[in-house]
């Protein structure tokens, strides 16, 4: 697995796996998921037109389990992926509904395999 996590910043070889643990917080508080709530995450691409991402449709969308909170990318979610920048979002949708993007526009880089 060749993958760097720097902030909010991922690097992943396309086609490695991907495990990265998302940590959330409320104000300064750190939320852990109740019953009912779920997290997902969204990749991108990263074109923007008139200061608006132009493809709002997600590449690769996930559900992340509010029991470990980890995020798992295999290899075959990007291995069809061209190298380049793209954007990435979290989510998380309260058991009431209400939903909060606490990760938005955050970069995630696909650089080229080593192998």
């Amino acid at each position: 697995m060749s993958y760097s996590v720097d902030g909010n910043r991922i690097t992943l070889t396309r086609g490695d796996s991907l495990y990265v643990e998302i940590g959330m917080k409320r104000g300064t508080q750190t939320y852990t998921p109740a019953e009912g709530d779920k997290v997902r995450f969204a990749l991108k691409a990263n074109r923007v037109v008139n200061g608006e991402y132009a493809n709002k449709k997600p590449l690769i969308l996930k559900e992340i389990s509010t029991d470990t909170l980890l995020l798992h990318l295999e290899p075959s979610d990007t291995k069809p992926l061209p190298f380049g920048d793209y954007v990435y979002d979290v989510e998380l949708t309260y058991a009431n509904g209400d939903v909060d993007t606490f990760i938005t526009e955050a970069p995630f880089v696909l650089t080229r395999e080593v192998h």
